[in-house]
């Protein structure tokens, strides 16, 4: 039986799995017997975005000693929709993203997804539906390699209200974006988001 667990590091993820993917060259796979995530990171510097693939007889035995070895943070976000099925994006950092924040302490998931959207994009959440998917991201804070963990759920408006990006959280635009305008968003857009569309069935 096929397992996979996938880690995105900025535009690159690492695919962990007991089964190769297709496409995959030799230079981009490894074995779970000789694999250091930290050397691996390290490797990604300055090099070219790309897919790896780490093979592994046990994938989430593998996944959960990557785990134990990084600093956990937990997120939550949402794939938003208005009442003309147009659907929320955010500008942050260059690129197109959807609104997601830091669960805080004794919070729920589903109550913070709804609480970082509302706070981001100046809006009102009608329903929350739907957990879409949950993706893990790892990047560098304070000298330590962090673990995001972010649970997405489908989440809707009434109406089509007016958007009010939240500035001191580095988001510069939000827009709503119909499902013909998303490939001008997805070019400039992180693997892990269009994953998460892809989980939606929107790609």
């Amino acid at each position: 039986m096929s397992q996979k667990y996938r880690i995105y590091i900025n535009d690159n993820t690492l695919l962990i799995s007991n089964q190769a993917p297709e496409g995959v060259e030799k230079n981009q796979q490894f074995e779970n017997e000789i694999f250091d995530f930290g050397n691996f990171y390290e490797s990604l510097k300055g090099k070219k975005p790309q897919h790896y693939f780490l093979f592994a007889d046990e994938p989430k035995k593998t996944f959960k000693s990557i785990k134990k070895k990084l600093t956990l943070i937990k997120a939550a976000g949402g794939l938003v929709n208005n009442a003309n099925g147009e659907y929320l994006f955010i500008y942050r950092n260059n690129k197109w993203d959807l609104p997601k924040g830091k669960v805080e302490k004794g919070e729920k998931m589903k109550k913070a997804a709804v609480r970082e959207v509302e706070e981001e994009c100046g809006i009102k959440v009608d329903r929350l539906k739907a957990k879409i998917c949950k993706t893990f991201h790892v990047y560098e804070m304070g000298g330590k390699l962090v673990l995001k963990h972010t649970n997405w759920y489908k989440m809707t408006v009434k109406n089509s209200p007016l958007l009010i990006p939240q500035l001191e959280e580095g988001i510069t635009e939000a827009s709503w974006v119909p499902l013909a305008k998303f490939e001008d968003k997805i070019k400039n857009t992180y693997p892990l988001i269009i994953d998460v569309l892809r989980e939606n069935n929107m790609l």
